[in-house]
């Protein structure tokens, strides 16, 4: 990218309408027109209009309004080509009841929820309803909506194919379910918020660890159904284990934009208001005396957040969690978190052992963060050279630049350590005392256990 392109306005323009606007636009539009396919054909096409009229006529003053009003009009085109499909003419009437006549682009609707809420009828598989509603509201392309199920793009977009089409022909309102239809909503709607924020507290891709606008967005969406569920511990617990992770975001990389771990994050750069807002949230939550997993997720954030410093971290209780949390969700990925808690309370071979277990290896196959703890725990135990390959692995497996150059980093070190370890092995074999010869290498792993406990 050249130097004068990224101050381009009309480019500026349309990046700040994708990272802020988009979602609650194409929200809108979906609910006027009650079709996903229409309505995203007709926000693409007032985009490529904007690529050629704002260039000319100048950035509107209010860039989403007018894309707004030129969609409304691109929708309408669409619909008359097509004037012959009954279901388009259903559109038709519904476009001209919601439109009215009038030219003027009315402020945007936040029908986010809504949104969220018809992705999530139960008549769609949760699969399809996390998956469909990270593609609409979060603007997430299909790889990375796929990345987050650890599955193929075409799987996924099969997947969404069938719940546009789900929704299409069973007539699902568009709308926020009456109260007594909410909690069996109520799972899948936290389900989409969380793989929202975490796609964006560790973008799939792009150059930046943190994707802002997604961690935001995902804060505000839970504060409207806790608004909606107020006695509701799980949303409740949801926010606070949010909010943990989020105050974090100042601290999770250096001046170079590369990620710093937790164990070595300067915790006086975490946002104490965050902080609180989640311990507040997470004893709301509590209180209720109802545990689930989202409780039991905030109460491991909250065992981190308490912990002054790295090494004064209670990892015995966070892996008691994990045990209960496993009751809930025995998935691949908290067993995955379990042994990394596991490395810290005992030792990098206890949790090594977790992680090569067979079963669990072939589930995370392609996931980046398997090979990434695998990668760490080996460097831990000072097995440099496995360490190496599987850290390669994990690059391999991620789009995100800067969790490569910290990975790059990673190897950079391993190298020197390798380098140092052969000196030792030089210099032992030179003595010609055998038992000399093994002791350096337990020795070094020692201390790295020590470090980290």
């Amino acid at each position: 990218m050249s130097a004068d392109h990224g101050s381009d306005p009309v480019e500026e323009a349309l990046e700040s309408f994708s990272r802020v606007d988009r979602g609650r636009v194409l929200a809108r539009l979906i609910g006027v027109v009650g079709d996903f396919d229409l309505a995203e054909d007709a926000l693409q096409d007032a985009l490529v209009a904007a690529t050629t009229t704002w260039p000319v006529n100048g950035v509107p003053g209010n860039p989403a309004g007018w894309l707004v009003t030129t969609a409304r009009h691109k929708v309408v085109d669409r619909l008359r080509s097509t004037a012959a499909s009954e279901r388009r003419q259903r559109a038709w009437g519904e476009l001209a009841i919601a439109w009215g006549t009038g030219e003027d682009a009315e402020p945007i609707a936040d029908d986010r929820l809504r949104l969220i809420f018809t992705c999530c009828h139960p008549a769609l598989s949760l699969e399809a309803q996390v998956a469909l509603t990270l593609r609409s509201l979060g603007g997430l392309s299909t790889e990375e909506v796929a990345k987050a199920f650890l599955i193929s793009p075409t799987a996924l977009a099969q997947r969404i194919v069938r719940a546009k089409r789900k929704i299409r022909q069973a007539g699902i309102a568009y709308r926020v379910p009456p109260p007594a239809e909410l909690p069996q909503r109520l799972a899948a709607v936290l389900v989409v918020i969380y793989l929202v924020f975490n796609a964006g507290y560790l973008s799939p891709l792009g150059t930046e660890l943190v994707n802002v606008d997604l961690c935001d967005e995902a804060l505000r969406l839970i504060a409207v159904v806790i608004d909606l569920l107020p006695s509701e511990p799980e949303p409740l617990a949801l926010a606070a284990m949010m909010y943990f992770q989020d105050s974090r975001r100042d601290a999770r990389v250096d001046v170079d934009g590369i990620p710093v771990t937790l164990e070595y994050q300067d915790r006086s750069r975490w946002d104490a208001a965050k902080v609180a807002m989640g311990l507040s949230l997470f004893d709301r939550a509590r209180r209720t005396g109802r545990p689930g997993p989202y409780v039991l997720k905030a109460s491991i954030g909250a065992v981190h957040v308490k912990a002054p410093r790295s090494e004064r971290t209670d990892w015995a209780s966070i892996v008691r969690l994990y045990d209960l949390l496993l009751e809930w969700e025995p998935t691949a990925v908290v067993r995955l978190n379990r042994a990394v808690a596991v490395a810290m309370a005992e030792s990098p071979a206890a949790g090594l052992a977790l992680v090569d277990d067979p079963d669990l290896a072939s589930q995370l196959a392609s996931y980046y963060l398997y090979e990434a703890t695998r990668a760490d725990l080996l460097r831990r135990s000072a097995r440099w050279d496995e360490a190496v390959v599987a850290y390669r692995r994990a690059r391999e497996q991620t789009g995100n630049e800067a969790e490569r150059r910290f990975i790059d980093q990673r190897l950079s070190t391993l190298a020197a350590e390798a380098g140092r370890a052969a000196q030792e092995t030089e210099v032992v074999s030179s003595t010609g005392t055998g038992a000399a010869k093994s002791a350096g290498p337990v020795l070094r792993s020692s201390q790295i256990q020590n470090r980290t406990s």
